[in-house]
């Protein structure tokens, strides 16, 4: 698959985990499951910093491990460092769609996403990509 078709089948699919989301309205990690929800999306958040806190209605879990149901994409929203650490949580999981924000990855992120045969996109927005809708 090229990433306009990895792009198509994640924006098809409706159960996202968001890593790196966060109370504070000025971050993407904010503004990005709220309107991904707003498009219909099934979002959970994910950042340890902010476990058991809700915003927008969006729960937000330490770890993917938490979530008791099947998440078929992974958007991105921390800094490449903890993207590595993402990318072994989701082969962990089963995970095989990633989508990194632009930011949230360098040259060996992508390695290692592909070495892992992961479905990637990255270079894209997909906060940017839904509010093209709105």
């Amino acid at each position: 698959m090229n990433m306009n078709e990895i792009k198509k089948t994640m924006l098809e699919s409706k159960n996202w985990a968001i890593y790196g989301a966060t109370p504070d309205k000025n971050k993407f990690g904010y503004k990005i499951p709220t309107r991904m929800k707003n498009h219909g999306y099934k979002v959970f958040g994910i950042n340890p910093k902010y476990k058991g806190e809700t915003v927008n209605d969006v729960e937000i879990y330490s770890s993917l491990d938490e979530i008791n149901e099947k998440i078929d994409c992974i958007d991105i929203v921390v800094n490449p460092k903890i993207a590595m650490m993402v990318i072994d949580e989701a082969v962990k999981n089963g995970i095989k769609y990633l989508w990194f924000q632009p930011g949230t990855w360098d040259d060996e992120v992508i390695k290692k996403a592909l070495d892992n045969n992961l479905n990637i996109v990255y270079g894209h927005c997909v906060y940017a990509i839904h509010g093209m809708e709105e």
